[in-house]
């Protein structure tokens, strides 16, 4: 990647991160760098796309969560900067992989980029989804107290990575596959996990 374009994106795109919640900070969006090129190496894709998507992939949360994807798509698209680096047809393509990107996606991701962004933004593991969701819930539910905080997270990954959860990996990477199963298992001990999700709370709580 050329040295202007890297400079770019961490000095006017990731900081944008910072104003986001818990879940959604700069440590996020380079782990997902981080995972995204790495799964990258097995497909032949250009890595300079990966990490442009890898950078925009959540940025449409300063226009709010419930759209996020469609907007940061779009904010992509629109940047004045990327179509220096990339061509109109690349653009669109990063474009759509941004919008594929959600877990709650049903319908399979239109290409290769979409796909390893997806499954880079995953990122399964039992700490990190735990984490992620605390964190989420103390930024937006500020007034549940703990016992409304864990059912809320209980449920929330429940149904998101449990058995039937709605979650799908377009791409059987080891890692998401074996944090997918590690997940199925702590559900099975709710009072386990209860204990997990409160030492969570208190230590985000009061970093909040």
């Amino acid at each position: 990647m050329e040295k202007a374009l890297l400079q770019y994106l961490y000095q006017k795109v990731i900081p944008i991160y910072r104003h986001f919640d818990q879940a959604h900070q700069m440590d996020h969006v380079e782990t997902v760098i981080s995972n995204a090129l790495e799964i990258a190496k097995d497909y032949d894709v250009n890595s300079d796309m990966v990490y442009v998507i890898a950078c925009f992939h959540d940025i449409g949360m300063q226009f709010g969560r419930e759209n996020h994807h469609i907007t940061g798509g779009q904010f992509l698209f629109d940047d004045p900067i990327l179509p220096t680096y990339f061509s109109e047809s690349e653009r669109i393509i990063m474009k759509e992989a941004v919008e594929d990107h959600r877990a709650s996606r049903k319908d399979e991701p239109r290409s290769i980029y979409g796909k390893i962004i997806a499954e880079a933004d995953r990122d399964i593991s039992p700490e990190i989804v735990m984490t992620r969701t605390v964190q989420f819930g103390i930024k937006h539910y500020p007034e549940l107290d703990f016992e409304a905080h864990f059912e809320r997270a209980y449920q929330h990954i429940y149904e998101k990575y449990g058995p039937s959860g709605y979650l799908k990996l377009w791409l059987k990477t080891k890692k998401n596959q074996e944090g997918l199963s590690q997940i199925h298992e702590i559900l099975k001990n709710k009072k386990k996990m209860k204990q997990v999700i409160l030492e969570l709370y208190n230590k985000h709580h009061i970093n909040a």
